[in-house]
């Protein structure tokens, strides 16, 4: 998990809830409210996912998109803005999303765990999705 000091609270309550789940949680910050920039903890936590120490990411900005945009300049990640439970399994469905991220100012905690709840519950449906994904890394030659 990662998030700035606009999703610090929500990245707060959402480690509770999955560690409840039984989730093993890895905190890359921020750790207060105190105004910093996400991609410093965003680019550590992208890279614990592509090294595959970690197997997927839940992450949360004000918005979502500057950690999302940070997130996805990582040639390995995969990370999705998800404001509804229906873009979150559709994110993992067809996309393979590694990431899912929230946008902490625009939904209650409650959509917050529907979201990650519907993110975590999906899989990768294969299929004519994978040619599609393998098209994304740029400068990769398959």
């Amino acid at each position: 998990m990662a998030s700035d000091h606009a999703g610090y609270e929500l990245k707060e309550a959402l480690k509770v809830y999955l560690t409840e789940k039984g989730y093993e949680v890895v905190d890359f910050g921020t750790h207060s409210t105190v105004s910093c920039d996400y991609p410093d903890f965003a680019h550590p936590a992208a890279t614990a996912i592509e090294k595959g120490e970690c197997a997927f990411g839940i992450c949360m900005c004000g918005s979502g998109n500057g950690i999302n945009m940070t997130l996805n300049h990582h040639q390995g990640i995969r990370s999705a803005l998800c404001w509804l439970p229906e873009i979150a399994s559709l994110a993992r469905q067809h996309n393979n999303a590694n990431v899912c991220v929230l946008p902490a100012r625009f939904i209650s905690e409650a959509e917050a765990k529907s979201i990650v709840d519907a993110y975590l519950d999906a899989e990768f449906e294969g299929g004519r999705h994978i040619r599609r994904i393998d098209k994304i890394p740029v400068g990769v030659i398959a």
